[in-house]
């Protein structure tokens, strides 16, 4: 069955009475005021319906973040102990003699 299926004898019906009602001057007037609410109608139920599957839907599954190994330590190398000579702390040259 279509849209209008076996309804054809009401729609006539109501389509006669709103002609009588506003008469033939107003049905255009009318007609645009009937497609203005029906598109208001439908983008308040686009937005409603986007906002409630916004809502809810499950939240997307945050992406593991790997983190790269970190370096392996440098092996520790022992400084090699300085050598002070004896007379180096008085800034006196040596005598030998």
């Amino acid at each position: 069955m279509g849209f209008i299926g076996g309804h054809l004898p009401e729609i006539i019906i109501v389509l006669v009475v709103i002609l009588i009602i506003w008469g033939p001057g107003k049905l255009p007037d009318v007609g645009a005021g009937i497609g203005k609410g029906i598109r208001e109608f439908r983008k308040a139920s686009s937005e409603t319906h986007d906002a409630v599957m916004g809502t809810t839907s499950p939240p997307a599954q945050p992406v593991p973040v790997v983190a790269a190994p970190a370096p392996a330590p440098a092996p520790v190398q022992m400084a090699e102990p300085v050598v002070v000579p004896a007379d180096a702390t008085t800034h006196q040259p040596t005598v030998s003699g």
